[in-house]
């Protein structure tokens, strides 16, 4: 039996009666109070995840720039220094290798966030197409990442920043060297939730002063130490993918509905390309739709999907909805039947069960 791996938060997760599972390898905390509660903290107040199970990898070198525009489908060369993008990594049949963020440190300096359960398939994959000058470290176990997520979660990090206006880091940019509590860390504002928040970069060693430092700060906010169960609710309710789901290499980015991390027009040609430009050319064969139960039910991962007699796929991700009280889901089905309204069927339990293809995100937070 393989020992799964632990973060550096490992230890504390009991503190705060954590209870674990394997989530691909690792033994990280499905919830500390309850889904719902800690779903609901982040929806209104703040949520404090442990996230250091991501991967990250240093890019570095003067043919970097020139190296992840062959590797990524979207464009790279629009990022600025302190800025971040979403993308994904294909295999030559489109197939998806990995979703993740690339971060531009400085010019020939970029970091990679990549799925924890990908670290080291992402590393080879990278290591087996590098060129020229560029440099690959894969930094993951030296570095811890907390997520803070939620409408007051600046209010609370603000406590901690000193002198440094953490509301001068706009939506997928990133400050570096800012000392939280005495540390050092890169603070970011990407996130995974459908909220405003910050993910917090530090060293491995940093990473449990950090943790106790945040939840004390964030105590009159109300900010709840959060785990995996409420992380995955929150990004489903945004329709965020989540590579294994709706992400594989399988389903392509576009497929995944993921498109606009997709650039088929820029200059640079990268690997699956000509396999992505045919699948747009031809038509798509499969869309990722959402779905909401008509009939009494709840859509689960693997769920298949029919529209009379004809199996038209699957559902991807699917829950009762915490914030909206539905029974909702995103499946992957024959494009033919991705339209509002289609009235299709789930089979739960041996029975089939209606459901209607309806408008994704689910869930949309109000700006300020």
């Amino acid at each position: 039996m393989t020992e799964l791996k632990r973060t550096p938060l490992f230890a504390v997760y009991k503190d705060h009666g954590g209870k674990t599972i394997d989530f691909g390898g690792w033994e990280l905390p499905v919830q500390f109070s309850s889904i719902k509660e800690e779903h609901e903290a982040v929806r209104t107040k703040a949520g404090l995840f442990d996230v250091s199970h991501m991967g990250e990898v240093k890019v570095k070198g003067k043919g970097s720039l020139q190296f992840l525009q062959k590797m990524m489908t979207n464009d790279i060369s629009k990022i600025k220094n302190g800025g971040a993008q979403y993308t994904a990594m294909c295999y030559e049949n489109g197939g998806t290798v990995d979703d993740l963020l690339v971060y531009k440190i400085e010019d020939h300096h970029y970091l990679l966030v990549v799925n924890a359960s990908n670290i080291e398939k992402d590393y080879k994959w990278l290591l087996d197409h590098v060129e020229g000058d560029v440099f690959l470290d894969n930094l993951s176990e030296k570095t811890a990442q907390l997520a803070l997520q939620g409408p007051l979660a600046e209010k609370a990090l603000q406590k901690l920043a000193g002198d440094t206006d953490l509301s001068q880091i706009g939506f997928f940019k990133f400050m570096q060297e800012v000392i939280l509590n005495g540390k050092k860390v890169l603070v970011s504002r990407t996130g995974y939730t459908g909220e405003d928040g910050f993910e917090i970069y530090c060293d491995a060693a940093d990473a449990v002063d950090l943790w106790k430092a945040i939840l004390e700060a964030g105590t009159e906010e109300g900010i709840l130490p959060c785990g995996l169960g409420a992380r995955d609710t929150l990004r489903f309710e945004s329709a965020l993918a989540l590579y294994g789901q709706e992400l594989s290499p399988e389903i392509s980015p576009l497929e995944a509905g993921i498109s606009f991390a997709v650039k088929l027009n820029k200059e640079a040609d990268f690997i699956g390309k000509e396999a992505l430009r045919k699948q747009k050319e031809n038509g798509l064969p499969r869309k990722l739709v959402g779905i909401e139960m008509i009939d009494r039910g709840i859509p689960r991962h693997g769920y298949s999907v029919y529209k009379g007699e004809e199996l038209i796929g699957e559902v991807t991700t699917g829950t009762q909805s915490p914030s909206l009280k539905r029974n909702i889901g995103l499946a992957l089905i024959k494009t033919e039947f991705a339209a509002l309204e289609t009235e299709v069927e789930v089979e739960i339990r041996g029975k089939r069960l209606k459901a209607n293809v309806v408008p994704t995100p689910f869930y949309k937070r109000e700006k300020n």
